[in-house]
């Protein structure tokens, strides 16, 4: 079949189908694959190594990889959350092998207690980043050109494109194509005017920013998995139980626990200190229906960045963290210290200060434990003992008779306890929870009737204990807090990625690509007027393309003075889906 100008309706596509596009790139941006060589007698010939690689290259960087390696990152952290993880987690782990001897080492063998740093997690992270990197940069090389392309030039018939319109105007067609190219400019079209034999065109193009936003979509996923990468790798958090009056250092061995990223260990934490001055809790005491609810948490500290450096007051709240050096100090958690002093058999102060007691309700019931494993009874002879307890801060009683608070704040505070003797265990070498207490190996102090011996006191209260076994003291209350230092850089980039990818997958939704071209010929006869075609085409559905025809087609007959007095609007049908645009000849019309 003849064609005159050589475009065709699919080519006016080429950047809106998943073939190839007019500069022989493919449209992920990848060059076109090499051809074939000659089968052999037997089957396909064999590929060449490099030809070979270049087939996993393409197949590695296509966007159906990374989608499904984006899937597999998913899956892939699922045991994470399944299994406790060693990092953040150690005790759970040793739990969880204990209470399954034939699983356990299997799990630990495929590295499910430290799934994030795993040879095979990091193989799917690595090959994601490579397989979006290798995708998206061909592709914005291929858009960065098509935003310098000039507009394809307009098709002979017009008529045969899928939205259509035209009218006669009384204007020459010089001041009607001055006005199509007005309108078209005013709607941010690119633009391309052609001279034609008597009149000219105009060739129009918008809505690149699609695929910007595509692009931008994806490049900000590889940036949010950098962010998350450098999370993961440099990030620690280390947690500190401080009572008032004590403090905090960063070095190593003053945590209560310590989680750390592959790359990042208890020596990356700024060489800081810190000192709790007071901490200012207040609970709400008036309206009936919120009685307890909290209303202040803060704690007043000295901080210094660096042995010998200034000391700085600071107050740290919730939500409101002390920065340091990119190190984040915050508030998690406070409670009450009683002051406990233990004399032992011989009256020799074998412990004496505020021992945490960690709350268990919205009201502070706390329970906590001394150990003491260095006293003497009465007789001189060594003995271990424990000590396991509840404190109320306001001690009342419920229906059933038994001690509770009735009250989160300090109103009255009662410590009631039972004592242990024999082995704490802490000779074994085997680290201990500091607020638990194992009585696998103790035996319960009883009174002289065979009853469990209690102790209940109130602050300024002492009681000997029976056997001789020595005096418990409750001096008064102190107040704990407890901190969390934590560093996790990408946070904010990670953000900036998140919101630039929005951004790119709101354009790419929502910014239709549109081809519009509009065509100018002089009447027969009548100088003074002229016929105009308008006509569009666009990237998939566009329901907005009917209305941008006719807007247009509208805008140049508002703009010249003498339009005819009205338009009829030509649509293309499912029998001209195959119609060549150059020629605008049907298959059944032949040349």
């Amino acid at each position: 079949m003849a064609r005159t100008d050589g475009t065709h309706l699919d080519d006016l596509r080429d950047g809106y189908r998943d073939g190839q596009t007019s500069d022989g790139q493919s449209s992920d941006g990848q060059p076109p694959a090499p051809p074939t060589r000659p089968a052999a007698a037997g089957g396909a010939a064999p590929l060449a190594p490099l030809e070979f690689l270049r087939y996993c290259w393409r197949q590695l960087t296509s966007m159906r990889t990374a989608l499904f390696l984006l899937m597999l990152l998913a899956v892939a952290a699922v045991p994470g959350s399944t299994f406790p993880q060693e990092n953040n987690n150690p005790s759970g782990v040793a739990t969880w092998i204990a209470d399954h001897p034939t699983a356990g080492p299997w799990v630990e063998r495929l590295q499910g207690f430290h799934v994030y740093s795993s040879a095979w997690f990091s193989a799917i992270y690595l090959l994601l980043f490579i397989s979006l990197v290798g995708c998206v940069l061909p592709r914005a090389r291929v858009h960065l050109a098509a935003l310098r392309a000039r507009p394809p030039r307009t098709p002979t018939r017009l008529s045969r494109l899928p939205e259509h319109a035209e009218a006669e105007v009384a204007a020459s067609p010089e001041q009607t194509l001055e006005a199509a190219r007005a309108a078209l400019r005013k709607r941010r079209f690119r633009l391309d005017v052609h001279a034609e034999a008597g009149g000219g065109s105009v060739a129009a193009e918008r809505g690149h920013h699609r695929e910007t936003g595509n692009l931008l979509f994806h490049l900000s996923l590889v940036g949010l998995l950098l962010a998350v990468a450098a999370g993961s790798l440099f990030s620690y958090s280390g947690q500190r139980l401080v009572t008032v009056g004590s403090g905090l250092v960063g070095t190593v061995g003053s945590w209560d626990s310590f989680s750390g990223g592959v790359w990042a260990s208890a020596d990356d934490v700024p060489p800081f200190s810190l000192t709790l001055d007071r901490m200012d809790v207040a609970f709400e005491a008036q309206q009936t229906t919120q009685i307890g609810e909290p209303r202040q948490f803060a704690a007043d500290v000295s901080i210094s960045d660096a042995p010998g450096e200034p000391v700085r007051k600071e107050t740290i709240k919730v939500n409101h963290p002390a920065e340091l050096d990119g190190t984040q100090i915050s508030l998690s958690g406070n409670g009450y210290a009683p002051v406990i002093t233990y004399r032992d058999g011989s009256g020799a102060v074998v412990k004496s200060g505020p021992v945490p007691f960690l709350p268990q309700t919205a009201n502070y019931d706390s329970t906590g434990v001394v150990k003491l494993p260095d006293a003497t009874d009465a007789a001189g002879e060594p003995v271990q003992v424990g000590l396991r307890g509840v404190f109320l801060p306001s001690a009342t009683v419920d229906a059933s008779g038994t001690p509770v608070s009735g009250f989160p704040d300090l109103a009255n505070p009662l410590l009631i306890m039972v004592a242990f003797t024999g082995d704490l265990g802490l000779d074994d070498g085997v680290a201990q929870n500091v607020y638990e207490l194992d009585d696998s190996r103790l035996t319960q102090v009883s009174d002289g009737e065979g009853r469990p011996f209690a102790i209940r006191l109130v602050p300024g209260q002492s009681l000997e204990l029976p056997d001789g076994l020595g005096t418990v003291t409750f001096d008064s209350v102190e107040r704990f807090a407890s901190f969390d230092v934590r560093h996790t850089p990408g946070q904010r980039e990670a953000l900036v990625f998140a919101l630039l990818a929005a951004t790119g997958l709101i354009l790419s939704l929502f910014v239709p690509r549109r081809r519009v071209w509009v065509r100018v010929r002089a009447v027969d006869g009548d100088p003074g007027a002229s016929r105009l075609e308008v006509a569009g085409l666009a990237r998939g559905n566009d329901a907005g393309l009917r209305e941008e025809v006719e807007g247009v087609l509208a805008a140049v007959q508002a703009a010249t003075a003498g339009a005819a007095a009205g338009s009829v609007p030509v649509r293309d049908d499912g029998e001209r889906e195959h119609v060549d645009a150059g020629t605008g000849r049907t298959p059944e019309e032949g040349s």
